[in-house]
């Protein structure tokens, strides 16, 4: 068919249309342009920041056989390793294998299953690193290239778009994990602990999730989740974080109950049980008492409670509004810290 057409047009003088039968791409063409500026910001993020991701090989029990693969990011020259909780939840042996060819052994120095963060350090100094940054507000729609060890294929590359911010994953403690980034970088078992970086190479989030049998969702923990609880990581060995003291769980309310109390929500956190010598039994919460508010804020339940003790000082009073017996009373009590 080809052949035919050219025989017409050369006939009728259309040279011009020969020329373009199986001619090569124009390179100056928009979309040519558009896919090398795509492709240079994806290789020069991985110039930048791949050195610094490694392949974390873990073993369990007391036989020390490898039983599990992970990723992670040097965040400082002297060998400190961000990762998930969930990858080195119980190992008795890291190693560390770098792009470089390198392989270092490691220990586990900090753990918050609370966010599915960790903190590993490697025996190693002067080491590629790439920086945390609290600072760093992603934007629906953005570049998120993921890099990680899926399957075991280290230093593997995958890249996408920011799909959605501010959603929420329950750790393995029960408490809901904040402000997770959605992407489209396609993660696989593995990737867990790589970074998820923007295309200027600043550490976005660490991935931490995928959703089983779907495709083009990812999660990954934000930057500025990550940076503070790597501060609190390094400096304390574990994350402090306000408690009251209760066993509790979220209960509905009657709406009668809600109107006449003039409620904003219409559920609350039920004591279930109280800690002997805790901040609850010293304010003289009991149980079968209703939290309702914590500090003026509205409680509809366990998380948000759990959101407002996260960032509370252990020095600082807080005033709880409860529900005992159907009526309204205010006590006073000072949360401590875990």
């Amino acid at each position: 068919m080809a052949e035919l057409a050219m025989k017409d047009d050369a006939a009728s003088g259309g040279a011009a249309s020969v020329a373009r039968i199986g001619s090569p791409v124009d390179n100056d063409s928009g979309d040519v342009a558009a896919l090398d500026a795509y492709s240079r910001a994806v290789v020069d993020v991985v110039q930048v920041v791949g050195p610094a991701v490694v392949s974390l090989s873990l073993s369990r029990g007391r036989r020390g056989r490898t039983t599990g693969q992970g990723s992670g990011v040097i965040v400082a020259p002297d060998g400190y390793v961000l990762t998930n909780s969930h990858v080195v939840s119980k190992v008795t042996k890291v190693s560390a294998s770098l792009p470089d060819g390198r392989t270092m052994s490691g220990r586990v120095v900090g753990d918050d299953p609370a966010t599915d963060l960790a903190v590993v350090r490697l025996e190693g100094t002067k080491l590629p690193f790439a920086q945390v940054a609290a600072d760093t507000s992603p934007i629906q729609g953005q570049l998120a290239i993921a890099i990680g060890n899926p399957l075991g294929f280290d230093s593997t590359v995958s890249a996408g778009v920011v799909s959605g911010l501010g959603r929420s994953l329950r750790g393995r403690d029960g408490r809901l994990i904040d402000g997770v980034i959605q992407h489209t970088a396609p993660l696989n078992p593995g990737n867990s602990g790589g970074p998820l970086v923007d295309s200027r190479g600043r550490i976005l989030g660490i991935n931490t999730a995928m959703i089983a049998r779907s495709q083009g969702i990812g999660f990954a923990i934000a930057a500025e989740t990550a940076a503070w609880v790597l501060s609190q990581l390094l400096s304390r060995g574990r994350v402090r974080r306000a408690r009251l003291g209760i066993a509790a769980q979220t209960r509905p309310l009657d709406r009668r109950m809600v109107r006449h109390h003039d409620l904003e929500r219409d559920s609350g956190v039920e004591v279930m049980s109280v800690s002997k010598r805790s901040p609850a039994a010293a304010c003289g919460l009991r149980e079968g008492d209703i939290i309702v508010a914590f500090d003026g804020s509205g409680v509809a339940g366990i998380d948000a409670l759990h959101r407002l003790l996260r960032d509370w000082p252990a020095t600082k009073l807080a005033e709880l509004s409860i529900l005992r017996k159907g009526r309204r009373r205010t006590i006073t009590i000072l949360p401590d810290v875990d």
